[in-house]
């Protein structure tokens, strides 16, 4: 019953796509569909978090669709479930938020008949148990969201944007096409069941592996695979950017979870130092990354990168844990990673849906235009706030307490056998340590810049308060991060049926400790308790406000307020994002990023000013993806004269062709 109330909210999407393209135009579609998509993934996730709470058994349904032999293999177990959550809700926040920024939209019947479809084709991804129908909810679910990235096609930058993401998406399909592949065998075992059935042979099951990781890695954000990421997230309109960033990356997270943990087989050991490795570098890399943008949204797309790798952190170690059969350390990491998927859904959709309101009210990205916002839109201010504090793993907050229980997981280590995770795990420890401090100094800098100081720009000085719809999801988010903060361990044993059904055992029930305290491991090693730490931060700040208010002296003195020294009104004297970046560029820039600085100083007597100014290069596209497309450029002119063969001659190169295919089939068999 439950698996067929998700099949049916998903169908209407998919009818409700059909019928935007034909109202798209009329008064009232953007309600319409946005309300429309928000009903049926509250029901939709009211359905998928009833099995999962009630730790219902996995549940299954074959379609009479896809391959004629094959059909349609549908399953909804634990994982799938939690998952469809992260969807769901994902979806539920996005369409709220849409229904009043979605009044601003230029050219909505760009949108609206994309928008169902792709939160249907992210919840068939899920919902898929068997390689065809995962592969075309894929590929589906890329081309609805390469659609809506390409709304505002005609800005080049979009339309670049659009063309470097589907060249990723192909890459990434095919990848994972091929590890399927090998995962079905010559007997052409397509289904999910019958490759977990299969216990394929374990350098099989890693080539698999690595081709999985780099297909979903690629979807994710994995460096190197995240070029697509930060021009496609800023260039989809933000409620859309929301759900590619905090929920379609997490699906991809799923693909790499399914195959992984359940049909490559058998781990061996340097799987976990392939993907923690990955996953320490792509962490800190994000973060540098992000720290170098003046782009909000651009900010915020590499800050996902970071987390993508603090999740695959957790992920390595729950493969390390579970190669040495240690299983309650593996339900530790994986808890973590887990947990943090659901976090990041949370915080990084509200910093979104924060930038788009922000967006809306001054049409500016860019952080050097911003500046004084808490004035004019107060109560965005506030909520963006909370999510800042949140990403930066802040406590009371979610952040925090998924990347603690990861700290713990990393602190389990010196239990494992093997050196070379002995010398590993710590490392990337404190990759993730360092990640951590970087964040708070990334979202210090972007709350600061956008929203605290004077206007930067006029446009900044005339901003007013976002819609009602808009606040309201994004108030909804603060709120739940905050309850997840506070609260882990009810989210944590909401899990438990997940890290079961992988691991075979799951972490300690938190529900009944007092005080809610969180005990991954035992209470004598370490505890956490988010409750206690909130109510000492609203007792010890209230106590200290009273003081200040009470005793303080009542005598009032005008005064001008400290100007640092410089008198100047001008908001040009204020720091600004790139003065403000500028030690961390300089310990990092000349290395990772190429960084020069360029000093533009005239001769005496001119009178143009002096300027200074700073070239970065990606050195990732540099040296990885532009010599690939220079490459492609040479093979596209040789071959360009196969378009002039006689009909003898392309016989013969397909005649040719057909033969290489028979033997490398014939010698597979």
């Amino acid at each position: 019953m439950t698996l067929t109330v998700i099949l049916a909210c998903e169908g209407a999407l998919l009818a409700l796509a059909v019928l935007a393209i034909a109202i798209a135009r009329s008064a009232g579609a953007t309600r319409a569909i946005y309300g429309a998509s928000l009903l049926l993934a509250a029901i939709s996730l009211a359905a998928a978090a009833s099995h999962l709470l009630g730790a219902a058994p996995p549940l299954s349904l074959t379609l009479p669709f896809g391959v004629p032999w094959l059909g349609a293999h549908l399953r909804l177990d634990a994982l799938s479930a939690f998952f469809l959550v992260v969807v769901d809700f994902g979806a539920c926040s996005a369409s709220l938020f849409a229904l009043g920024y979605g009044d601003h939209e230029t050219a909505p019947q760009r949108v609206l008949p994309f928008y169902p479809g792709f939160l249907a084709g992210m919840t068939l991804v899920v919902l898929a148990d068997d390689a065809f129908t995962f592969l075309f909810a894929w590929e589906f679910m890329s081309l609805t969201s390469w659609a809506l990235v390409m709304s505002h096609h005609r800005d080049p930058e979009n339309v670049r944007a659009g063309y470097v993401y589907l060249i990723m998406a192909t890459f990434g399909t095919l990848s994972l096409l091929l590890g399927f592949g090998l995962l079905a065998g010559a007997g052409g075992q397509y289904t999910f069941e019958a490759m977990r059935a299969a216990h394929p042979a374990t350098m099989l099951g890693a080539l698999a592996l690595i081709l999985t990781f780099v297909g979903a890695g690629s979807k994710a954000g994995i460096v190197p695979l995240h070029v697509w990421l930060p021009l496609a997230h800023p260039a989809a309109p933000s409620h859309v950017s929301a759900l590619m960033s905090g929920v379609m990356t997490k699906v991809a997270i799923y693909g790499f979870i399914r195959v992984a943990f359940e049909l490559a087989g058998a781990p061996a050991w340097w799987w976990s130092i392939l993907v923690l490795a990955l996953g320490g570098i792509t962490a800190v890399m994000g973060v540098l990354y992000a720290l170098m943008q003046h782009d909000l949204k651009r900010l915020l797309a590499y800050s996902t990168v970071e987390n993508v790798g603090i999740i695959f952190i957790g992920l390595g170690l729950a493969l390390a844990f579970r190669v040495y059969d240690m299983p309650a350390a593996a339900a530790l990491a994986l808890t973590a990673a887990l947990f943090h998927v659901f976090n990041h859904s949370l915080f990084k959709s509200l910093l979104f849906f924060g930038a788009g309101a922000v967006l809306t009210a001054t049409g500016e990205r860019n952080m050097e235009r911003l500046g004084g916002l808490i004035h004019r839109m107060p109560q965005t201010a506030f909520v963006v706030l909370v999510g800042c504090a949140a990403i930066s793993a802040l406590p009371p907050l979610n952040g925090f307490a998924s990347e603690w229980l990861t700290f713990q997981a990393i602190l389990l280590s010196p239990q494992l056998p093997s050196w070379g995770l002995k010398i590993m795990v710590p490392a990337v420890g404190a990759l993730l340590a360092l990640s951590a401090a970087l964040a708070a100094a990334c979202f210090v800098r972007a709350y600061g810049i956008a929203f605290l100081g004077r206007p930067r720009s006029p446009i900044a000085s005339e901003a007013a308060e976002t819609d009602r719809f808009s606040l309201a999801a994004m108030l909804l988010l603060a709120a739940l991060c905050l309850i997840a903060g506070i609260l882990p361990g009810l989210f944590i044993d909401a899990l438990a049926p997940v890290t079961t059904a992988l691991i075979g055992t799951h972490m300690p029930a938190q529900a009944g400790t007092q005080w809610l305290v969180i005990v991954p491991v035992a209470a004598s090693r370490s505890s956490y308790d988010g409750l206690l730490v909130f109510l000492f931060m609203i007792i010890s700040g209230t106590l200290a406000a009273t003081a200040i208010h009470r005793l303080a002296s009542d005598r009032l003195r005008r005064a001008p307020a400290w100007d640092c020294g410089n008198p100047d009104p001008s908001p040009a004297t204020q720091y600004t994002a790139a003065s403000f970046a500028e030690p961390i560029r300089r310990v990092f820039g000349t290395t990772l990023f190429a960084a020069r600085e360029i000093v533009e100083m005239p001769p005496p007597g001119d009178m143009r000013p002096a300027r200074l100014s700073v070239e970065m290069r990606d050195l990732i596209w540099d040296f990885i993806y532009a010599p690939i497309a220079a490459g492609i450029d040479i093979a596209a002119e040789r071959l360009n004269p196969l378009q002039f063969l006689t009909i003898r001659q392309f016989l013969s190169l397909v005649f040719g062709a057909l033969v290489i295919l028979l033997l490398v089939l014939a010698i597979w068999s």
